[in-house]
């Protein structure tokens, strides 16, 4: 994938990343101004959620492993951070 198309997935990459970042930053400040455990929980799993796609970009340009398993790596953040939220909205 030597087009223009790599530049496009690169690119929307980091736009994931800092829009995770700004979730994260944003649920981490209402943590810190209500200090309530869903909030903290909630953060956890914004933070999860924000270091699959980091995992996922990282794996893919920087390494020779199998698109399979760069995306199990970030299925498995992902789902930690989808399960720390669910555990937040469900206390």
């Amino acid at each position: 994938m030597t087009n223009g198309w790599e530049f496009t997935l690169t690119g929307i990459r980091v736009l994931l990343l800092l829009l995770g970042i700004a979730t994260t930053v944003i649920s981490f400040r209402a943590y810190r101004r209500e200090r309530t455990r869903y909030l903290r929980d909630a953060t956890i799993g914004f933070g999860f959620i924000t270091l699959g796609v980091l995992i996922e970009g990282f794996l893919y340009q920087f390494t020779a492993l199998p698109l399979t398993q760069v995306h199990i790596a970030e299925s498995v953040a992902l789902a930690c951070g989808f399960a720390v939220l669910l555990w937040s909205f469900l206390r």
